[in-house]
């Protein structure tokens, strides 16, 4: 589970230009406790550096609401476009120079290429910082606690609420002095 590794070394000996078209079917693991199910299609395509890879994905995760705390599956689309620098020249065996950025992904020593943590950080971009169950969604009384989608909660509204309604609430008496 959560690993999409393809063994590029042929595609690598094939000239620049080469590519090669993979179908992704996986359940992934965005962090210690939410899982994503992605489904797509990816490219490989031989650089003069390594591998570009570009994919369209689609799947599910199973999100927690940032109103109302319940479970809910939330649809993902995403696209990825990532570069894979090998570690090894694939003909001789010698170590490759790498770029001195540590963000680089790369292939390994034995040729291959592992998309699981790419296409993890796409999908990651791909929720909202808040994710909601659905966009009118009251969440918690304040109070008690209660989940408002599921009953509502006997408790007096709060100060601020009636304070804001009190200064909403139409004013008759400057519209009949205007």
């Amino acid at each position: 589970m959560g690993n999409i590794q393809i063994n590029v070394a042929q595609l690598l000996k094939e000239g620049i230009g080469a590519t090669r078209t993979f179908e992704v079917d996986d359940t992934l693991y965005l962090d210690e406790t939410t899982q994503c199910q992605v489904q797509g299609e990816v490219e490989l395509l031989h650089t003069r550096r390594g591998i570009l890879v570009r994919g369209t994905f689609t799947g599910t995760s199973h999100l927690v609401c940032s109103r109302c705390l319940d479970f809910f599956e939330y649809p993902l689309t995403f696209r990825m476009e990532e570069e894979f620098l090998p570690l090894v020249d694939v003909i001789s065996g010698a170590p490759l120079p790498l770029d001195d950025d540590p963000t680089t992904f790369t292939i390994d020593d034995r040729h291959i290429l592992d998309l699981s943590e790419a296409i993890r950080q796409y999908a990651l971009l791909a929720i909202p910082m808040k994710p909601m169950c659905r966009p009118d969604c009251p969440g918690l009384c304040p109070q008690c606690g209660a989940n408002l989608n599921q009953q509502r909660c006997q408790c007096p509204p709060s100060s601020g609420i009636l304070l804001l309604n009190e200064l909403t609430k139409p004013n008759n008496e400057a519209r009949k002095l205007r």
